[in-house]
């Protein structure tokens, strides 16, 4: 077995004479027994002999297992963890981890920031989700610190400062995902919101609804993504805005999709582009920063200045004023700042998309060819959010049976008649059971 304990207070030979061991010059000095030789595995001290020997044989063979973590490399604290390790291998979009920062900023960190990395236990933690269930209204928004969390506790297990992830406990409860179903509009609703918004910002509705797009995909459609003839509409990127800076971006998950175009929003683009034609705009690829390469497309929707839209200052003058003046959100109060209007989280741009997926799946359209269309990695998340826009699901296959067993049940009866002995075997057996038999 590799490694070996020292004696770091007596020599091992003996003195010739007395037969004694001789002492070193660090005799009744710090701890006796030091463990070493062991490979990957620092070395590490004991007052006891019995304690050295636990040890070495504890990490001799998690180190030949591949499974040695030394509980040094967890004094650290998680604060330090994050800032030192865990946060400069992050990688993923901008705006994604701009989120993950606030998350462990606003909500990890206050609370579990000082503690460390060992003492972050399931005790520890049953504490925390019960704080930030009286702190943090939104099941999903809780949800979404708790799998950061889980994150992080992760890696500090792949980087060996903790032997296991406390998240992943059992008595460690996280709160149950939302079942919430997404809301659409009323047809209505988005046709009245649609006239009180200006002509050159009234194409967005126009592709929100119709075609199913986001927000920041809408600001980022250009002439050459519309192909006239076959009717679709290639969505191949998005405006997306950091700390107050607009940048290109692809779609969400980094996908290029195909979108249905009905004749309508092909009508109303080609209406929009003669009152309103293209305009070059020039922006960094993938995140903001003069550093960055630049792109230049030419998009369908711009400012009047001819730059892109950015999407806050758009849904503060242009949707939200729509909003109040159809009755879906209180007028701004006297008083109050341009941009102090009420929340309405379920009556953002989004909702257009919602509503698009309500008005195809009460048509009957596939849900598979639906989950293309919006751009999910799979039909499941599309049934998952949508599945109650499907007002005929079990009427068809009602109608179906009753279809196939119609004319009197003369299809059953002539059915049971070709299974020699086992219908008349049943009957047999009902008659039987009304008389008082049950069986053997």
């Amino acid at each position: 077995m590799p490694g070996y304990i020292e004696d770091r207070w007596l020599k091992k030979r003996k003195e010739p004479i007395t037969g004694s061991r001789e002492r070193t010059s660090r005799y009744g000095k710090g701890m006796r027994y030091r463990v070493a030789g062991i490979p990957g595995v620092r070395d590490r001290s004991f007052d006891t002999l019995e304690d050295a020997k636990a040890w070495l044989r504890r990490s001799s063979t998690d180190e030949e297992r591949g499974e040695f973590v030394d509980p040094r490399d967890g004094s650290i604290t998680l604060a330090d963890y994050i800032s030192t390790y865990w946060k400069p291998g992050k990688g993923g979009a901008p705006k994604t981890r701009q989120g993950q920062e606030q998350r462990v900023r606003l909500h990890i960190l206050p609370h579990l920031g000082d503690l460390a990395l060992t003492k972050v236990t399931p005790a520890e933690l049953r504490s925390y989700i019960a704080q930030l269930a009286s702190t943090v209204a939104s099941v999903d928004y809780r949800r979404g610190i708790l799998a950061e969390l889980s994150g992080i506790l992760e890696t500090a297990v792949d980087d060996r400062r903790i032997v296991g992830n406390p998240m992943r406990s059992k008595s460690v409860r996280w709160p149950k995902a939302s079942k919430e179903p997404r809301e659409a509009w009323p047809l209505e609703t988005a046709l009245r919101v649609r006239s009180l918004i200006g002509e050159r910002y009234r194409i967005t509705v126009e592709l929100g609804l119709g075609c199913g797009l986001r927000q920041g995909e809408v600001f980022g459609v250009g002439p050459e993504d519309i192909d006239w003839v076959r009717g679709i509409l290639h969505v191949r990127r998005q405006v997306q805005p950091l700390n107050g800076r607009l940048y290109y971006a692809l779609t969400k998950g980094g996908k290029v999709r195909t979108v249905d175009m009905p004749a309508s929003v092909a009508a109303e683009l080609e209406r929009h582009i003669a009152h309103y034609p293209p305009v070059k705009v020039q922006l960094p690829w993938g995140e903001p920063g003069a550093d960055r390469p630049h792109k230049e497309h030419p998009l369908l929707v711009t400012t009047r200045f001819g730059n892109a839209v950015a999407v806050n200052t758009w849904n503060t003058y242009t949707w939200k004023p729509a909003l109040a003046k159809t009755g879906v959100i209180p007028p701004r109060a006297d008083g109050s700042k341009p941009w102090q209007w009420a929340a309405s989280p379920k009556d953002g741009f989004h909702v257009l998309r919602h509503t698009y997926a309500s008005i195809v799946l009460e048509a009957g359209e596939s849900v598979v060819t639906l989950a293309r269309w919006l751009g999910h990695s799979s039909p499941t998340i599309t049934l998952d959010h949508y599945a109650h826009f499907m007002s005929e699901a079990g009427n068809r296959g009602r109608s179906a049976i009753d279809a196939h067993c119609s004319a009197g049940g003369t299809r059953w009866r002539a059915s049971s008649a070709e299974l020699p002995g086992y219908f008349p075997a049943l009957i047999e057996v009902a008659r039987l059971e009304s008389q008082g038999w049950r069986g053997v």
